[in-house]
């Protein structure tokens, strides 16, 4: 079989994939450039920027995996185009919740494991001795690995429940069919998720600083998935301590991290790179790498918008610079979604376009602007010679998100989330911002906790992959409050907020389980 070459250049590596070692994608690297490659401190530096680089290319799938069966896409109910009139080409399977083995949204577990196996070489290389790189250098990049892969297996653990563990690096094969292991437990799943989460905060030690103008990983970072992990397990049987761990965690980022704020304007969240709210986010940068998923599925062909109008500026969508999205709009936002925000909150024209028609059916009085449908424009790039290039930063993390995490722990432990909510909705609101209005716990929604802070977080985090998520951590009941248990069309709907294995996935490792739901 044809083997992976490791090859140098510059600051990052490319990984050359091929061969028929595509169980899991626990591909081996070339025992020959492994020999040769683990030399010098520079190595292994360029070695941490191609993990990033690799982490980069999967946040498609994160975004995928963690927003698009929820109710923030779709196509509008009865309705099989978008409004635009292209198609959903297979996405509705997701939000439809009409997924299935030869259908299943996500196959391959995303190829998650590639960066995975990468990772887990890093460890055991690093491990290996202490002659590679500086001490305080090979701990701040332990802790960086640690972190990461725990974040790879969260998304799996979310995802697909029970799977394959994989920590040991895949240096040679000598037998193709050795790649092939049942999955484990989530129990153990969870259990390697925190220890690696505490081998990278004591990698970490005292050393809270960011690196990549924070586009790596670092150990507010992992205190970050620390708290998320500790919320899900908290409502998993935990309980109070597990709560408590999370909020520990936070806190901790806010003490150590102090220069961490809410910029004052939402906008510049996504346009000003490592800004002061951002913890950890994916690079992308003109000439480099742009985003994208975005194109692919989520903006519209330029072309078929221009008849449509911004009824914020009551114009027609057709300027050449302000409206040439170039995509493909697969996955539009539900009319209901932008509808869920107030008119003054700033969030809802800085993360959504609408697009309107004109209702001539009430001439000669007046015509009436009618919304016909509405796509995502968060991340909005820049133009360069006439195209549109998206190159904002995605964010993995940031301060709101602390916030919102922190407001769930405090209503678990009986205390109050106001200050935290407050916070994110006075940026939001802006001037207009009233606290006898618009503040916790004065919006009628406060009267429940828990779905007053998932519609902030659905408010501020729509496409950053969080929200299916949300809806599952907080419980299967918040899941069917939001999308009705009968899209789960089957006798078993708890058993569907799993994702299906692929049936490629099933045909190459025999010892694979499909999930309850889907058999």
């Amino acid at each position: 079989m044809k083997r992976n070459i490791l090859i140098i250049t510059g600051s990052w590596i490319l990984l050359l994939v091929s061969g028929c070692a595509k169980n899991l994608d626990l591909v081996p690297v070339s025992s020959i450039s492994n020999a040769s490659y683990w030399k010098t401190s520079d190595q292994v530096d360029a070695f941490v920027t191609g993990v990033h680089a690799r982490f980069r290319t999967d946040n498609g799938v994160f975004q995928f995996l963690g927003e698009m069966r929820s109710d923030v896409f779709g196509t509008e109910p009865g309705i099989g185009a978008t409004f635009t009139g292209e198609s959903s080409q297979g996405l509705e399977v997701m939000w439809s919740q009409t997924l299935d083995p030869s259908f299943p949204g996500v196959s391959n577990f995303g190829n998650l494991y590639f960066n995975i196996d990468q990772l887990n070489l890093l460890i055991n290389k690093l491990s290996a001795t202490d002659d590679l790189v500086s001490a305080s250098f090979k701990n701040y990049y332990l802790g960086e690995a640690y972190g990461m892969r725990a974040f790879y297996y969260f998304q799996l653990l979310r995802s697909w429940g029970k799977v394959v563990i994989q920590t040991d690096p895949v240096i040679s094969i000598t037998d193709v069919s050795g790649l092939a292991k049942a999955p484990s437990s989530e129990a153990d799943v969870i259990t390697l998720i925190k220890s690696d989460i505490d081998n990278s905060v004591n990698s970490f030690g005292t050393d809270y600083s960011f690196k990549n103008n924070k586009s790596f990983w670092s150990k507010a970072a992992t205190l970050m998935l620390k708290g998320e992990v500790y919320l899900w397990t908290s409502a998993r049987g935990g309980g109070s301590a597990d709560a408590t761990v999370a909020k520990t965690a936070l806190t901790d980022i806010e003490t150590n991290v102090p220069a961490l704020t809410l910029l004052p304007n939402f906008t510049d969240v996504f346009s000003v790179k490592g800004n002061g709210e951002i913890i950890f986010a994916s690079r992308y940068q003109l000439n480099e790498a742009t985003i994208a998923f975005i194109p692919s599925s989520f903006v519209p062909q330029t072309s078929l918008i221009s008849n449509f109008y911004d009824s914020a500026q009551n114009r027609k969508m057709n300027d050449g610079i302000k409206d040439n999205w170039g995509g493909l709009l697969r996955a539009p936002v539900l009319i209901s979604t932008f509808r869920q925000f107030d008119d003054k909150d700033s969030r809802k024209l800085a993360t959504i376009q609408p697009g309107y028609s004109i209702d001539i059916s009430k001439r000669p009085t007046a015509d009436t602007m009618v919304i016909k449908g509405a796509f995502v424009k968060k991340f909005s790039g820049e133009n360069n010679a006439g195209s549109r290039q998206y190159t904002n930063d995605y964010p993995i993390y940031r301060y709101a998100d602390l916030l919102l995490l922190l407001a769930e722990a405090k209503v678990i432990l009986g205390e109050d989330p106001a200050g935290e909510i407050n916070q994110v909705r006075q940026r939001a609101f802006g001037a207009n911002y009233d606290v006898a209005i618009q503040g916790y716990p004065n919006q009628a929604i406060d009267a429940n906790s828990k779905e007053a802070i998932l519609k902030e977080r659905l408010l501020e985090f729509i496409f950053e992959g969080k929200r299916w998520y949300d809806l599952r951590r907080m419980g299967d009941t918040f899941v069917y409050n939001h999308i009705p248990v009968s899209q789960f069309a089957n006798s078993d709907p708890a058993g569907r907020l799993l994702w299906p294995v692929d049936q490629t996935s099933l045909t190459n490792n025999r010892l694979l389980e499909q999930n309850p739901g889907y058999r």
